[in-house]
């Protein structure tokens, strides 16, 4: 469907939890999510029952425990039923699954949302388990090991510095490029400031169609396009430099609209991967990049990347911005990615 078959959908709330190192709950979510869930309807004016499709993503193998997804439905409530799915995949693709529902015209309000405890195991050997079944999973390799790898191949190609990298990470931390590079190497060629720290937290975006997003906010930030693709599992296969996927998915997403966004929410936990996801975009300099923070600062699995495109929506509700871009990637080394075009007004 090209996007001027689109329907007119908005993103019309967006909570989250905060993103801390460790929680003291439950892996199901539920204590997280509630809070979440109860922040939007109070922003709306709504209640649950006003809800007409719920869909969320976790993990698992993250949760520890088989249908995870099912035991957070007791932040929802049982009663009466409710019209429900689940992809176990970041919350931004159960998302996609919501804009989806809307679009074929079932129903005119969906939330998604997305969940993960990251502190409840360790994140690294679960998320090994992502990589090819046969030549990598069986190294067990670190997340960060395999990113130093991406990172040196940029370096070592030419493809950016390290004190691109650390500029990266000054703009989100506020110090300066050189102390940044003074820094001791923990996975070189990574710093700790290249790497965003794993993080606990649940996140909760609702969508509406065109007549309900009018009813329920001022200012609705219209999705304009959006796309998502998929890169081979084979490290050896593709350019760890470039994102053939973002490219694609962007092309899509923004067809022939302008890309000088006012702003751009990247999903990137390393610095090098911004870098990279940015290229691809290929956004004007004018251009805010994640004036949330971005995921840096923290790297909440299976929400991060629903809360890029949270971000970038609520810089419309609120009046700061008047475009926006988010992008969410999943997978090993920018495996997935995923392009969501915004807008308000009557754009």
């Amino acid at each position: 469907m090209s996007n001027s078959q689109l329907p007119r959908i908005a993103v019309v709330g967006f909570a989250h939890s905060a993103n801390v190192p460790a929680t003291t709950g439950t892996t199901n979510g539920v204590e997280m999510l509630v809070p979440c869930f109860s922040k939007l309807y109070d922003d709306l004016g709504i209640s649950r029952t006003d809800i007409d499709f719920w869909c969320s993503g976790s993990s698992d193998y993250l949760a520890g425990r088989a249908f995870s997804f099912i035991s957070a439905i007791d932040a929802i409530g049982a009663v009466p039923p409710i019209n429900e799915s689940h992809v176990e995949m970041d919350g931004a693709w159960a998302l996609y699954e919501a804009w989806i529902k809307i679009a074929t015209g079932e129903v005119d309000v969906a939330l998604a949302y997305g969940f993960g405890k990251s502190s409840a195991g360790d994140s690294d050997r679960i998320q090994a388990m992502q990589t090819d079944t046969y030549n990598v999973a069986p190294l067990w390799p670190d997340a960060r090991s395999l990113a130093g790898l991406q990172a040196r191949a940029g370096l070592t190609s030419g493809a950016w510095t390290e004190a691109d990298m650390a500029g990266v990470a000054a703009r989100t931390t506020g110090r300066s490029v050189d102390e940044l590079l003074a820094a001791d190497y923990v996975a070189d060629p990574l710093r700790a400031h290249d790497i965003a720290p794993y993080a606990d937290a649940g996140a909760a975006v609702i969508l509406a169609s065109e007549d309900r997003a009018r009813e329920l906010v001022a200012n609705p930030a219209w999705i304009t396009g959006w796309d998502h693709r998929i890169e081979t599992p084979n490290f050896g296969a593709r350019d760890l430099t470039r994102s053939e996927s973002t490219a694609k998915a962007a092309a899509v997403a923004f067809g022939d609209r302008s890309r000088d966004v006012d702003v751009a929410e990247i999903h990137a936990p390393y610095t090098h991967q911004e870098l990279i996801v940015a290229r691809e975009l290929g956004f004007g300099e004018g251009t805010r990049v994640n004036p949330s923070g971005g995921t840096l600062t923290a790297n909440a699995l299976f929400t991060a990347g629903l809360q890029r495109i949270g971000y970038a929506a609520h810089e419309i509700l609120t009046g700061n911005a008047g475009t926006a871009v988010a992008h969410a990637t999943a997978g090993p080394l920018l495996q997935q990615n995923m392009v969501v075009a915004l807008a308000g007004g009557e754009n």
